[in-house]
């Protein structure tokens, strides 16, 4: 017995020291604003990252998270309420986290499908721009409350990309993600020359509005000025860890093993009597639907959208993240989309080479470690049993 509890802590060490040093080092580059320092924390960044890689020091973190994911993921909601803590009053710094949040919400959606079936789908940012189209719409000509536009931005998510369940059922590889990618292009067509949603020009969407609570307001507590991105924060943080929740009882369920078998040979589940149309039908609507909720609130955040939010350059990036996290690591999603959301955002004055910069970076990962930073552990069928 003692054995036991002295293994607990040693277990979640590293995972609470990489979660410690991750939230100071956040802090310290979110609050930056010289553009030397933010470079030679970029430059210590990687170099911890190598280093980190070179000792073999990821393998140990995500098995922690894996051992201790209830405890760690606590730990981690107490950090990302710390960081909002700290930077409550600069509205850049919580749009920024705004962003992460709810992009990582998307991409929770894309593993989903990419991760755990092995559907592919190129067409990542129009489903996030469906969902915030239909909040722009149902804001601006219904009294729908804005709670549930949420997730009635999913649901039509969901339903549009019914429409392409039939060419991708009947296609494999890379001709079902030409099908995706030939979506991509015609949703930003689509929205281009349709003026009853505002054309190239795009449409104004209406803040968050919950029993008389504005969230485009600051609120005033105790003499201390508090950003109103502070709502949308919280906001995007429970549905965060909602979607955290429900991917992560997915995976471990029965439906997450046929989902495994459908993604490691379509051939042997149908041999074994899986119904592959079946699994693919719910992967891609569960996906959806994640990232149609994502975009329903992102269009409130951002008080707009237009067709040029929502190319397929933009799902693209979606796809990176998802690589350069891991795929079918929710952990690995979360850690990659700080990354790709804000080292462009803090290197806004050399505009012509941060994207080169971070694409450098993405490419490095791949060559060197193409599991991605954190790799999905392998599935335990008993979560006690420790080998």
């Amino acid at each position: 017995m003692t054995d036991s509890n002295s293994k607990m802590p040693a277990g979640m060490a590293p995972g609470l020291i990489a979660l410690g040093l991750a939230t100071a080092y956040l802090v310290a580059l979110l609050g930056a604003e010289k553009q030397a320092v933010i470079i030679s924390l970029l430059v210590l960044g990687i170099g911890a990252v190598v280093g980190a890689a070179w000792l073999g020091l990821f393998d140990r973190v995500s098995r922690s998270f894996a051992d201790h994911e209830d405890a760690l993921g606590g730990s981690a909601i107490v950090a990302a309420l710390a960081l909002a803590a700290y930077f409550h009053e600069d509205h850049f710094v919580l749009l920024l986290v705004v962003t992460v949040l709810l992009t990582s919400v998307a991409t929770l959606g894309l593993n989903v499908q990419f991760g755990y079936a092995g559907v592919l789908n190129f067409a990542g940012a129009s489903f996030f721009g469906v969902g915030a189209y239909t909040s722009a719409v149902l804001n601006a000509y219904t009294s729908v409350p804005h709670l549930i536009v949420l997730p009635i931005g999913g649901v039509i998510a969901a339903l549009i990309g019914s429409m392409l369940l039939l060419p991708v059922l009947r296609t494999r590889g890379h001709y079902a993600a030409v099908v995706t990618i030939a979506f991509a292009l015609l949703f930003k067509t689509f929205l281009e020359v349709n003026d009853v949603l505002g054309g190239p020009q795009g449409m104004q969407v209406k803040g968050m509005n919950i029993l008389g609570w504005s969230f485009n307001d600051n609120i005033e507590a105790g003499g201390i000025t508090i950003s109103f991105y502070m709502g949308y924060f919280l906001l995007s943080l429970a549905l965060l860890i909602a979607a955290f929740v429900l991917v992560r009882r997915l995976e471990r369920s029965w439906i997450g093993l046929n989902l495994d078998a459908l993604r490691l040979d379509e051939t042997a589940a149908s041999c074994f009597g899986l119904d592959i149309t079946r699994w693919k039908i719910t992967a891609f609507l569960i996906g959806n639907f994640l990232i149609g909720i994502a975009g329903a609130l992102f269009g409130m955040v951002g008080g707009f959208v237009g067709p040029n939010n929502y190319t397929f350059a933009d799902s693209l990036i979606l796809v990176s993240i998802l690589l350069l996290g891991g795929i079918g690591n929710p952990w690995g999603l979360v850690v990659a989309t700080f990354i790709v959301v804000v080292v462009p955002e803090k290197l806004q004055t050399i505009q012509e080479y941060r994207f080169l910069l971070y694409a450098l970076m993405v490419i490095g990962v791949l060559l060197f470690r193409p599991e991605g930073l954190l790799p999905r552990p392998v599935r335990r069928y008993f979560p006690r049993w420790r080998p």
